[in-house]
C-alpha cells in the first residue's frame, strides 16, 4: 500500500506569500511548492529569463542571420515526439516569418532510430542544404554531426538532453545544460529552447536593420506551440516554463491558437475556450505523439504548420485514429508484461527490464511509465529493431537519476550499451539483444547501490484535509487558473468520504456521488468498475465541470483505501 504524506510548508515563505495579499489556501499550495514570494507566481511574459543568459544564443543569432542574409538553405532535423514536433514547428514558422528558407526533416524512428546519426545526416544531404538545425535532440549525435562536417555541411544543434562525455563539433551548440551555460531554467523543453533562439534571432534582424521598412514577426504567436511540447514533454514547470505555458493557454482559450492544436482539441472532445495543462498534456499531447509511436511524425508537425482549419481537421482525426491503435497495441503489451511479472518476486528487485520479441518499439516508452507506476521501480521495456539490436525506452522514480544509471554501466562494462541518452526520469538506449541479460544484471547491482528499501516504497503527496468552507468555487477557480505540472504538482488533498452512490459510465469508470463532512460532490474514478464500500479514505483533486453551459464542482478520486 502506498504511504499518504502530506506535503511540508514553509512558515516563512506562507507568511511572506500572505503578507503580499495572496489567498490563504493558495499560500499553502504555493508554500508546499518551494515558493517563496510573488515574483515566482508572475506570468506576464515580460517575467521571463531574458535569452541572453543562454549561451550561445546570441552566436546561433548570428549564424541564422548570416544565413538568410546570404540565402543560404536551412534544415530543421527534429526529434518524433511531441516536443521535438512543436519545436520544428516552432522553428519552421518563426524562421519563414523572418525570410528564412528553411525545410524540416524528422527521422523515421522504426528506419533510422534517435538523432541526428550518420544515416540521417546523408539523408539530409541529399536534400541541399548549407546549414542543418537539431531540434530536441543532437547533443549526443557526435558521429552524425562529424558526417555533416566531412559532407560541407554547417550544424546548429539546439537541444535540452544532458550532454555526455564527448560533445559533437558542431558550429554552434546552444543547450541550458551544458557545461558553462548560466541560463537559471535547467529544465527548458526543446521547443523552448528552439523559441528562445528565435527571439535571439529576431533581435539581431533589428539590430541589422531588417524590419526597417516592414512588420516585425509577433513571435508571442507561436506560445501555444510552445505551451504544447513543454507539457507533454513533462519537463519541470519551474517559473519561466510556468510563463511560457500560461502565456500558450491564454492564446487557446482567447481563441488564438493555431489551427492544428484546434483540431487536436476538438478530436479528443475539449473545448478551446476551457483548456488547460490537462488538455495538452493528455489530450493533444498523446495524439500527436501517436504518430512518432506508429507512423511517421511528419504527420503531426503538418498538422501544427497549417493555417488552414479543413486540413488539420482532417489530419487531427488520423492521429486521433493513430492514437486508438497505439491504445489498444499498449493494452495488449501491458497485459503481457503484468503476466510476465507474476512469475517474478517483486520484493527481491530494485529494478525491471522486461523485453518480448513481438513488442513494438513505437509504445515501449509508455508501458515502461507504467509499470513503473504499479511497481515503483526503475523500468525499461525493450522491443526488437532490427539487425540483431534491441531498443529500451525507460522510466524512473525520482530516487534513481536514470540516464547517470545507465552512464555508470557503460562505464563499467565499455562496449555492452551501443547508444544512449536522456534525463533523470527517463531515457533510451540500444543493446545487441544477447546483450539483455548482462545488461539486466548489470543495471540492477547499480539500482542495489543507490536505492535503499525506503526509496522502492511508494508515497503519495497530498496537501493535507481540505475544510468544509474551503471547497467552493472561487478556490477552485483560483487552482484552475494556474499552471500545475512536474515538479509543481496539481493541488491534491486526503479525506474520509462516504460513498452515496455510484454507477459505472464509459464501460471502464465508476461516477459516483459523495460525501466529506457536511459538503456532497459528484466524483469520478477511473479506470475501476468494481463497487467500492459504502466509506472509503481517498486522496482527490477538485475540478470544474462544464456542461451545457452549466459549471459544477468534481472530485477526481486519484487514490482510495
Amino acid at each position: 500500500m502506498p504511504e499518504i504524506t502530506a506535503r511540508k510548508v514553509d512558515a516563512a515563505a506562507l507568511a511572506a506569500l500572505i503578507a503580499a495579499g495572496v489567498d490563504v489556501r493558495m499560500a499553502r499550495l504555493y508554500a508546499a511548492r518551494g515558493v517563496a514570494g510573488v515574483d515566482a507566481l508572475r506570468t506576464d511574459a515580460s517575467a521571463l529569463v531574458a535569452p541572453q543568459a543562454l549561451a550561445h544564443v546570441e552566436e546561433a543569432a548570428k549564424l541564422l542571420a548570416d544565413a538568410i542574409e546570404a540565402k543560404k538553405k536551412l534544415l530543421i532535423v527534429a526529434d518524433y515526439d511531441a516536443d521535438g514536433a512543436t519545436a520544428c514547428a516552432v522553428g519552421l514558422r518563426a524562421l519563414r516569418s523572418m525570410g528564412a528558407s528553411v525545410d524540416y526533416l524528422v527521422p523515421n524512428r522504426f528506419e533510422y532510430g534517435y538523432g541526428l546519426t550518420p544515416e540521417i545526416v546523408r539523408l539530409a544531404a541529399q536534400r541541399g542544404p548549407d546549414i542543418l538545425i537539431t531540434v530536441d535532440n543532437g547533443i549526443a549525435s557526435v558521429e552524425g554531426v562529424d558526417e555533416a562536417n566531412r559532407l560541407g555541411m554547417q550544424v546548429l544543434v539546439t537541444d535540452h538532453h544532458l550532454p555526455g562525455d564527448t560533445l559533437p563539433a558542431a558550429v554552434c551548440i546552444v543547450n541550458p545544460n551544458q557545461a558553462g551555460c548560466g541560463f537559471p531554467s535547467k529544465h527548458l523543453a526543446g521547443v523552448g529552447v528552439i523559441f528562445y533562439i528565435m527571439l535571439a534571432l529576431r533581435a539581431e534582424l533589428r539590430q541589422r536593420g531588417v524590419f526597417a521598412s516592414g512588420v516585425e514577426p509577433n513571435l508571442a504567436d507561436f506560445l501555444d506551440l510552445v505551451a504544447l511540447g513543454t507539457v507533454a514533454d513533462v519537463v519541470r514547470m519551474d517559473a519561466n516554463n510556468r510563463i511560457l505555458v500560461y502565456q500558450g493557454l491564454a492564446r487557446i482559450r482567447a481563441g488564438r491558437g493555431h489551427a492544428g492544436i484546434n483540431a487536436l482539441l476538438q478530436a479528443g472532445g475539449r473545448d478551446a475556450r476551457q483548456a488547460r495543462t490537462y488538455d495538452l498534456g493528455f489530450v493533444v499531447g498523446p495524439r500527436l505523439n501517436a504518430a512518432g509511436r506508429l507512423d511517421d511524425m511528419s504527420l503531426g508537425i503538418e498538422c501544427l504548420t497549417t493555417d488552414d482549419a479543413a486540413v488539420a481537421q482532417r489530419i487531427a482525426q488520423q492521429l486521433d485514429q493513430l492514437n486508438r491503435e497505439r491504445r489498444a497495441i499498449e493494452a495488449g503489451m501491458q497485459e503481457d508484461a503484468l503476466t510476465h511479472l507474476d512469475e517474478i518476486e517483486m520484493t527481491g528487485s530494485y529494478s525491471l527490464c522486461l523485453f518480448q520479441p513481438d513488442w513494438h518499439q513505437g509504445v515501449i516508452g509508455i508501458l515502461a511509465s507504467r509499470i513503473k507506476d504499479k511497481f515503483h521501480r526503475p523500468v525499461l521495456a525493450f522491443a526488437r529493431a532490427g539487425n540483431g539490436e534491441i531498443k529500451g525506452s525507460g522510466r524512473s522514480i525520482p530516487a534513481l537519476h536514470l540516464r547517470d544509471a545507465i552512464d555508470l554501466v557503460t562505464k563499467r562494462h565499455p562496449g555492452m550499451v551501443l547508444r544512449f541518452g536522456g534525463h533523470a526520469a527517463a531515457a533510451g538506449l540500444t543493446l545487441a539483444e544477447d546483450a539483455l541479460a548482462p545488461f539486466a544484471a548489470a543495471f540492477e547491482s547499480v539500482s542495489r547501490e543507490w536505492l535503499s528499501p525506503a526509496d522502492l516504497q511508494q508515497r503519495i503527496e497530498t496537501d493535507g484535509e481540505l475544510a468544509d468552507a474551503d471547497i467552493n468555487f472561487d478556490f477552485v477557480c483560483a487552482i484552475e487558473g494556474q499552471v500545475w505540472g512536474q515538479g509543481f504538482p496539481v493541488p491534491s488533498f486526503s479525506g474520509r468520504l462516504r460513498v452515496l452512490s455510484q454507477r459505472i459510465v464509459g464501460e471502464r469508470h465508476l461516477k459516483l456521488r459523495v460525501s466529506q463532512q457536511s459538503v456532497t460532490f459528484d466524483a469520478l474514478l477511473f479506470g475501476h468498475t468494481d463497487t467500492l464500500p459504502g466509506a472509503i479514505d481517498a486522496v482527490y483533486h477538485l475540478q470544474l465541470n462544464e456542461f451545457r453551459g452549466e459549471s459544477t464542482l468534481q472530485m477526481v478520486i486519484e487514490h482510495w483505501a
